[in-house]
């Protein structure tokens, strides 16, 4: 097992997920911009690009693999991670991992290690037994959306422990992100059902999940328009994508082609926001 490996198990394409809102938690939180020169911003910037990712779908292959085995898109998209490295891969999880949660524990005080733990148990246990509750629907997007959200709360606490995150950001992150998970989940039902294993996907059927996704975006959205009413503007692709995906539910190469975008659109949209923010926050 190399890191060549290790590092496709912690899918780099998806690295942007968690990084990207520890990064916008960070930056709401930030009042100069020499506050990206803070230590800990770099230890934590580390971590959540290949350590925290391989915790998260290390853990949810290791236990995933009956249901993955089935699925060609463990071959042709991601990796399928054979029961012989199992052990192995725990180990090095634990490996990669525990030096940062150490480094918490002597650095940051008490609440900020807490959202850390939270991120942690999220992140585990969405995979993982006795709770598995991506087995369980509903509880499922639940969970996922709850680890990210978690990581940017984390962030925002990073810098200033002091301030309040800001209720509409955390309602907007719960619902965007559980909407991200359940549109995910819908390529899997086939798999997922000749499993036995439960998921909000398999509950909803094809097009009721990507309904739910859609009026997941929109109210997301809607809320966070509230705070600027420009960023209602960024649900556009969203909203597109998803009438798009409804319009291709018969066509499964279609609609995994539209899922191979979201990578991209999740990467560019907060990305260039970000920028946005850094210019009329502190140059303009």
């Amino acid at each position: 097992m190399n890191i060549k490996f290790l590092i496709s198990i912690s899918r780099p394409r998806f690295w942007i997920y968690e990084l990207g809102t520890f990064f916008i938690g960070y930056l709401l939180a930030i009042e100069k911009i020499s506050d990206f020169l803070n230590f800990n911003f770099f230890v934590f910037f580390l971590y959540f690009t290949f350590p925290a990712n391989l915790l998260i779908y290390g853990i949810n292959d290791i236990f995933d693999y009956e249901t993955d085995k089935l699925n060609p898109k463990k071959i042709s998209y991601e990796k399928l991670l054979e029961p012989r490295y199992h052990k192995n891969l725990i180990a090095l999880i634990f490996l990669f991992n525990l030096p940062f949660l150490v480094y918490s524990f002597i650095s940051l005080n008490i609440s900020q290690i807490v959202y850390l733990l939270l991120f942690l148990f999220f992140a585990v246990f969405y995979s993982a037994l006795p709770i598995r509750a991506k087995s369980k629907p509903f509880l499922d997007s639940f969970f996922s959306a709850s680890h990210y959200v978690f990581t940017g709360i984390f962030g925002y606490y990073l810098i200033y422990p002091d301030k309040n995150f800001p209720i509409l950001a955390f309602i907007f992150g719960m619902l965007w992100s559980m909407a991200m998970h359940a549109y995910s989940a819908v390529f899997d039902i086939e798999f997922d059902r000749m499993a036995k294993i439960d998921t909000i996907a398999t509950f909803l059927g094809h097009k009721k999940t990507i309904i739910f996704c859609l009026i997941l975006y929109t109210i997301s959205f809607f809320i966070i328009s509230t705070y600027n009413i420009y960023l209602i503007i960024g649900s556009i692709p969203y909203i597109a994508l998803m009438i798009l995906s409804i319009k291709s539910i018969n066509d499964k190469e279609r609609l995994f082609k539209i899922y191979k975008i979201f990578p991209y659109v999740n990467t560019i949209l907060p990305m260039i926001w970000s920028i946005l923010y850094i210019y009329q926050k502190f140059i303009f």
